[in-house]
This record gives C-alpha cells, structure tokens and sequence, in this order.
C-alpha cells in the first residue's frame, strides 16, 4: 500500500508539476488516512463509507496519544486539505484500474444541470462533482505585516541582502520560493531593456518556473513580470555591491546567496527566508513573527488601498482565478472606518452644515435633499 502511495506522490510531482510543497502536503495527508485504515482494520478502497468517522478522527485525534480528545487538534482548513488528498489518491487508483469506478460515489455527489438543455446549448457547460466530504471553513481573513513591523524587520537587518528580500517582498508581492528563484538574468532594474532582449518598459523583473537546486520554486506555471519601485531598485544596487566582493569562485546566478554560511556564494534555500524573518522578528521586539507570506498580504492590502483594482492585482501576484484574490477586497474595520470619515460633511446652500441643520430641525427637507 505504501508504495502505490509513493508511485501517485511522484505522479503528483513529476506527472502533474505540483510543488514539492504540495506534495509533501498531500504525503502527510495520506500517512494519516493509512494510519486511520490500519485503526480501523480497513483497506483504503472499502473505508470510502466511513469517511465520516475519518473527518471526526482528523478533528479529535491527537497525534502524541492514542485516544481521541474533546479539543479539536485539527482546524476546518486542514481537514479539508487531507480530504483532498485522499480524494486525489483514491481517484487516481481508480482512473487507472487499481479500485473500480463504483468507489467515486462514495466521495462525491453526482448531480445534473438544474437546467434542462443547458448542456446541449452549451457543450462546454459542465458540473464538477461536489465532494460528499468536507467541512465549513470560517471566512479567510488577511493576515498582513503593519507597516511598523516592517519597519522594524527593516531595522533589525544588518546587512544589504536581508534588506532587499524584506523590500522585495514587501513591495512587489514576492513568494519566497519566486525571490529564492530569481536569477540575475530574470532582473531587469534599468528603464528599457531592449539591449536585455526584453520589450517591458520601467524597471521589472521576471518570475519564472523553474527546478533549482535550492528547492526553489515559483507556484504559478505562468511567468509573469512584476514592475519594481524605486525602493526595491535601490535596494538591490545596495546588495549587489556586497555582491561584487566576493571572489568570482563562490559566484552564482542567483540573486540570493548565502554570504555567512558555507557554501559561501551559494543560493539560499526558501526555508532560510522563514528562518531570517524569525531571528529579526525576535531580534527588535516584534510583538509576533513575522512570515514571508505576511509581507506578500501587505503588498496586495497596499495596492488594494492605493486604488488598484482587482485584474491588475490578479496579474501582480500571479493568481490563475481572480477568486484568490478577492480575499483582499475585504476591507479591515479600519480600514471602513476611515472611509466613513473621509466623506466630507456635505453644507446645506444656507450655507449651514447639514448635519447641525438635521440636530436643530433648522434644515427644510428641500435643503437637505439640494446639499
């Protein structure tokens, strides 16, 4: 069982190009939905009709002990990440003849167009299945870095490199595995780089997929150009003159380098952007830690603020639907409350304001409506 685990892991990985991360996600899913079959005495194919104790399994069993807890030790979000894997596994066994077909009803709802003919008017027209299996997640809420903590993430940073990977991220929306990936060839921080073989005008660089050996990944498929300000320009030219110091030996085509731990020229790894933002975290008395993730959020909250709409930020941020990034057009309670109070008293043509007018009852109704 284990092994036709694996072979549909590197199926996802290799056969699908999902993320390593990705596939380490779905590989711990499957390891807890085994350990649930062996708890059961159930093989995989025939727990299908028992999933539902499995969602209460996943919610309540605690991974240090044996009986099952009254707390949840697992939230809705993760819950229905495992679930998913396990729906991933049990309809690849099934698409290729390893469980029968009949095994698919017991995951998902099999319903028709509500709509009589719509098919037939529109062949593209279809209903995904809807899994018989998941949760109610609470409302996904936006979790940014303030300003101040930047400010002081950008204090705590001794040195010209961990400045630019805060500013990077800040104010250009950067994944960790995208700015682990940049190489030198992907930055084109000059005001027309045509001699670079690049139409793209004003300073950009270019978010790529590719397979490094640093694990670095960019998740969308798609490559996209995201515009630099002058802030992350300067940044740069400040990096890349501690760059130009090294010996050309221990030189890479990454942009980030280790500069302080062997190997000494060589690309950092994404997991060293989590461990960077911890040490300045605690380093000048951020209230929390600060992930990279958090600092993306402050660009898309900021360009959102700035007037951005929803396209444009789609494109910045590398989203393939729009949905993922509706989550930022919620606004913050202060964000509502500022916009309350920016609203300028309107003043009647009496020249009183309306809203005294309206206390004293000074104001005829056909002032108020002019005003």
């Amino acid at each position: 069982m284990v092994t036709e685990v694996d072979e549909y892991l590197i199926h996802r990985r290799l056969g699908t190009d999902a993320a390593e991360s990705t596939t380490q996600a779905y590989a711990i899913g499957l390891a807890l939905f085994l350990d649930w079959c062996d708890s059961i005495g159930k093989a995989p194919a025939d727990s299908v009709p028992y999933l539902g104790r499995f969602v209460y399994w996943l919610q309540h069993a605690s991974p240090v002990k044996s009986a099952a807890t009254t707390t949840l030790v697992r939230a809705e979000r993760r819950v229905n990440a495992v679930l998913s894997a396990v729906r991933g596994y049990l309809r690849h066994q099934a698409s290729i003849g390893r469980l029968p077909h009949a095994v698919l009803a017991g995951l998902y709802d099999d319903f028709t167009s509500p709509v009589p003919g719509l098919a037939d008017f529109d062949p593209g027209f279809q209903h995904r299945p809807r899994a018989r299996h998941r949760l109610q997640e609470p409302p996904s809420l936006v979790d940014n870095a303030t300003d101040d903590e930047v400010l002081k993430l950008l204090t705590a940073a001794t040195n010209p490199r961990d400045r630019f990977i805060i500013i990077a991220m800040w104010r250009m929306g950067l994944r960790r595995g995208e700015v682990t990936g940049l190489r030198r060839e992907d930055v084109h921080f000059v005001a027309r780089a045509t001699r670079l073989g690049c139409g793209v005008e004003g300073p950009h660089l270019h978010v790529r997929r590719r397979e490094n050996p640093n694990r670095a990944l960019a998740k969308s498929r798609r490559p996209r150009v995201v515009p630099a300000d002058w802030l992350v320009v300067q940044a740069h030219d400040q990096y890349m003159s501690v760059l130009a110091d090294l010996a050309s030996d221990r030189r890479s085509d990454f942009v980030l380098v280790n500069l302080f731990r062997e190997p000494v020229g060589s690309a950092m790894r994404p997991d060293a952007i989590n461990a960077l933002l911890d040490r300045l975290s605690q380093r000048n008395g951020c209230d929390r830690r600060i992930r990279p993730h958090m600092l993306r959020h402050s660009f898309a909250t900021n360009t959102l603020a700035a007037g951005a709409t929803l396209d444009v930020l789609k494109e910045l941020l590398g989203h393939a639907w729009v949905a993922s990034t509706e989550v930022y057009a919620h606004p913050s309670p202060e964000r509502l409350r500022a916009a309350v109070e920016a609203v300028a008293t309107q003043r009647a043509a009496g020249g009183e304001m309306v809203g005294s007018a309206a206390a004293t009852g000074s104001g005829s109704a056909s002032t108020l409506g002019s005003a």
